[in-house]
């Protein structure tokens, strides 16, 4: 079983900054492939990021590929998820997400939230223009 809780969300002006964080807790943090997904209003839950359980390798959404940055301490049992360059459609509910599988091989489907059993209750992200 894996808890998680995101924090970090608030208020930014569009071409700013946030840092998202997911606390973990439970002792299978470190095996688990970790992601970010977001839901704006009236759209449905849609991909950010992944990351690996070893934290080597990641993949993006094409929305936000070179401006946010997935990482994760597994020393904290943390994830976080940095967002530059803020846009207006970035403004979402922000969920983080741990996989079924222990330690995968293959990171290649991991934007598909039907890999993931537990998720945190969201934070807030609202960007103005």
């Amino acid at each position: 079983q894996v808890q998680l809780v995101e924090s970090g969300g608030g208020l930014v002006q569009a071409g700013g900054s946030l840092r998202l964080s997911c606390a973990a807790s439970g002792r299978t943090f470190s095996s688990h492939v970790m992601g970010w997904f977001r839901q704006g209003p009236g759209k449905e839950r849609e991909f950010v990021a992944a990351i690996n359980w070893q934290g080597g390798s990641t993949i993006y959404a094409d929305s936000v590929k070179g401006r946010f940055t997935i990482s994760r301490d597994n020393a904290k049992n943390t994830l976080y998820l940095q967002m530059n360059s803020l846009k207006p459609e970035d403004a979402a509910v922000y969920y983080c997400a741990a996989s079924t599988a222990l330690r995968p091989y293959y990171i290649g489907f991991y934007h598909d939230n039907g890999q993931y059993a537990y998720w945190g209750q969201g934070t807030q992200v609202t960007v103005s223009s």
